[in-house]
């Protein structure tokens, strides 16, 4: 086979038992993609083409709603006639079933940085009105140190469509009582099966161990899993609370919604992590969320900021821009505070979330610094350098611009205000003749 519709194979990845996964490349824009072949005899076989056909019907309607760093995008779909494919966002690496082996766990902190980009995956997922109904490892794939994207969304439930949902979906091990029970899902089934996920990451082993489904389910539906501490005695605490709080079979006690799942994991990294000099991107994501500049931001649009900026850390009195070097980047503070230098005078103070060396950037031409930047404590930096941001999306670059006229609005406004205190009746002015 050479061709699968007007994308030319390059070659096959895999194969299960409905489909076969082919490398293919898109000859429209020059892209290696990836198209999951459905097959034929399956579809046939009347016992399982009706619940199979649904759930080609809801991956196939998701082309182009889930667009997220972290979850694998849908481009294109075919579902009539003999050939029946789905296209979608090529990625290499490993899926996470991969390091869910007792021979091959993650360290504690990529595996706390790889949740806490599902949870806002899934959560963007949730605000689309999709519960994915399927999360577990071999779902969720690694590409790099911790970037993942979430895949395979056949068994997703859509809050919005009222027709009716095919159920027993799923993998047993990972369902939450309530899929199990089949009653009305909402995002806390997912959050359920990612603290499955987390649980096996952590320890190699599944929560609950039955030689068959019947007694799978009793044990999920009946059993407390045991302590991950029991499992694996290095795993901290915190993780420990983590799990159990995800995996809790009474849905008013589990995580109510992904920010408190995120929090807690921020938390754990924050408070065990040891002294570094790199910075994190799950500390990356929660930074820039909590800065006035970026308030307006989605978060699709801040993981963009966070993949063209460049971060770094500043010790107190390094000297961050000198008067008189060339440079157009510009910089927000993440953390700490600087000094604004003119000649050795002190012009002013910016904390966290306050911008400098913009102009650099509005000029929109060569520029030489005209005021030195000192650190005045330990900084945490953000630059991000004109030329990357003009490759950003166009969404990404009206956010940026948005936030740098709010902050000239700002920036005159106290001027005027300081004008007007300068002028006001009975104060000696320096321009009266």
């Amino acid at each position: 086979m050479d061709f699968i519709g007007k994308y030319q194979i390059i070659k096959e990845l895999g194969s299960g038992g409905t489909s076969t996964v082919y490398l293919a490349l898109d000859p429209f824009n020059n892209q290696r993609v990836a198209i999951k072949l459905f097959n034929r005899d399956t579809l046939r076989d009347s016992s399982l083409a009706k619940a199979q056909r649904k759930m080609l019907l809801t991956e196939a309607s998701l082309v182009g709603k889930l667009s997220h760093p972290h979850i694998v995008k849908v481009f294109d779909a075919m579902l009539e006639g003999t050939v029946n494919y789905m296209v979608m966002e090529y990625v290499e690496g490993e899926t996470l079933a991969h390091y869910a082996d007792v021979s091959r766990l993650l360290p504690f902190s990529t595996i706390a940085e790889i949740l806490y980009k599902c949870c806002k995956a899934l959560e963007y997922a949730q605000r689309q009105g999709v519960i994915h109904r399927d999360i577990k490892p071999a779902n969720i794939l690694l590409c790099g140190h911790s970037d993942i994207k979430i895949s395979d969304f056949g068994a997703a439930m859509l809050v919005s469509q009222h027709t009716t949902q095919v159920v027993g979906v799923g993998s047993p091990a990972y369902m939450s009582p309530e899929q199990i029970d089949e009653q009305l899902l909402t995002h806390q089934t997912d959050i359920y099966s990612l603290g499955v996920t987390l649980f096996q990451l952590l320890s190699g082993k599944l929560p609950f161990d039955a030689g068959n489904n019947y007694s799978l389910i009793y044990q999920i539906m009946n059993i407390e899993p045991q302590p991950l501490s029991k499992l694996r005695s290095e795993v901290p605490p915190e993780l420990d609370a983590i799990v159990l709080r995800a995996m809790q079979k009474d849905r008013s006690q589990r995580y109510q919604t992904w920010d408190e799942f995120a929090h807690d994991l921020v938390s754990f990294f924050s408070s065990s992590a040891v002294a570094h000099t790199e910075i994190f991107d799950m500390e990356k994501f929660d930074i820039l969320r909590t800065l006035d500049f970026f308030k307006n931001f989605s978060d699709v649009e801040l993981w963009e900021v966070l993949r063209i900026s460049e971060w770094r850390k500043v010790r107190k009195g390094e000297l961050i821009l000198h008067e008189g070097d060339p440079g157009r980047e510009f910089f927000i503070l993440g953390n700490g505070t600087v000094k604004v230098i003119k000649r050795g005078l002190l012009l002013s103070v910016l904390n966290k979330g306050d911008c400098f060396g913009e102009m650099a950037h509005l000029s929109e031409r060569d520029f030489v610094r005209n005021t030195d930047v000192v650190a005045d404590s330990e900084v945490t930096l953000i630059g991000i350098n004109p030329d990357v941001l003009e490759m950003a999306t166009t969404g990404c670059r009206y956010q940026v611009d948005g936030a740098f006229l709010r902050l000239l609005v700002k920036r005159l406004d106290v001027a005027n205000t300081r004008i007007s205190l300068l002028v006001r009746p009975g104060r000696p002015s320096s321009l009266a003749a």
